[in-house]
């Protein structure tokens, strides 16, 4: 029965990990689970994004199934253009951390959705190894989306927000 109990909490844990990694929009996620000194669970749960499958068909020959690829084609393009990273004014994260939208808990965010910035102003920080980076803006403009919430986990190249 332990077994069986093990079992089911090890299924529960590996949904919760996938439902971690499409909450945060990440492509991987590693964990080890120890129970006892010669028994562990090691799971990496990893996607790819649509941005990339949607590049690979677009560049898929047109001679392969045109009918057949035409369908599954169609269906990922909302959700490419919808995609905060293709977008031009999108700003991305230089590495891997926790984003913090304010410099202290309880004081109002760098900036907000509709604010004019100027190259260099602090956007955000991502917290990495346990030392706050500021994040500049690469370029003066309007926050036009934030994509990111406070206290949230990003990966390289993950987008934060779009400035244009």
């Amino acid at each position: 029965m332990t077994k069986k109990t093990s079992h089911d909490t090890d299924v529960s844990f590996i949904q919760a990990l996938a439902e971690l990694l499409r909450e945060n929009d990440l492509t991987e996620l590693q964990v080890k689970r120890e129970y006892g000194e010669n028994d562990a669970l090691n799971v990496r749960v990893s996607r790819q994004p649509p941005a990339q499958v949607v590049t690979q068909m677009a560049t898929a020959p047109a001679a392969a199934a045109p009918t057949a690829a035409a369908a599954p084609a169609a269906a990922p393009a909302p959700e490419a253009s919808a995609d905060p990273a293709s977008l031009p004014g999108a700003v991305t994260s230089p590495m891997v951390g926790t984003v913090y939208m304010s410099p202290e808990p309880d004081v109002a965010a760098f900036v907000k959705v509709g604010d004019t910035v100027s190259e260099g102003d602090t956007l955000l920080i991502i917290e990495a190894m346990k030392t706050m980076n500021h994040i500049p803006a690469p370029k003066s403009g309007t926050v036009k989306r934030i994509v990111v919430s406070d206290g949230s986990p990003v990966e390289f190249g993950a987008p934060l927000m779009i400035v244009e």
